[in-house]
């Protein structure tokens, strides 16, 4: 199995409304090869402090076993060690209730927070395609809304609801 890009994405939920939509939207790159959740870690905090915490991955058993040896030789947990617990508890999990609880000490009532370790699968082919002609990774990151209407590839007003719709959440 071809491993893609590994990207650790962590989300804040102010007020949150969970509708299924953002795990919807990802089984869909799922179902389309666009990416893979490694694990995701949900923790949630009702209004009176109630904490609830799930975890999430859309692997198959094989790939959960073949995917957490090598997650866990990256976290320095040893190979053997990884593809045993995910034999054992059918997915990887890289992300301990351990994590959670360092995330629940961040995060205030009525709010959530995701940490959510994705592969881009996506990106194998054009990865594999740079390497061939001796390229590499120098940067990588997401550009604001913002920055782009400098360049002209949105307007003011496009930009701006981008923004807000961006940073919605954390205004609230």
């Amino acid at each position: 199995m071809a491993i893609g890009p590994i990207q650790l994405i962590v989300l804040g939920f102010t007020h949150p409304d969970f509708r299924g939509e953002v795990i919807a939207e990802l089984e869909k790159l799922r179902k389309t090869d666009t990416i893979r959740v490694i694990d995701a870690l949900a923790v949630h905090k009702d209004p009176k402090g109630a904490i609830a915490v799930e975890h999430l991955s859309n692997l198959s058993p094989a790939e959960a076993v073949e995917l957490g040896s090598k997650i866990s030789a990256l976290l320095g947990l040893g190979a053997e060690v990884g593809a045993e617990s995910a034999r054992e508890k059918g997915g990887v999990h890289p992300f301990s209730d351990a994590d959670a609880w360092d995330v629940l000490a961040e995060i205030p009532n009525d709010s959530a927070a995701a940490l959510l370790l994705i592969e881009h699968h996506w990106a194998v082919p054009l990865r594999d395609a740079v390497a061939r002609a001796q390229g590499f990774r120098v940067s990588d990151g997401f550009i604001s809304p913002l920055d782009l209407v400098a360049i002209g590839l949105v307007s003011a007003e496009e930009a701006q609801e981008l923004h807000d719709l961006e940073t919605a959440g954390s205004t609230r």
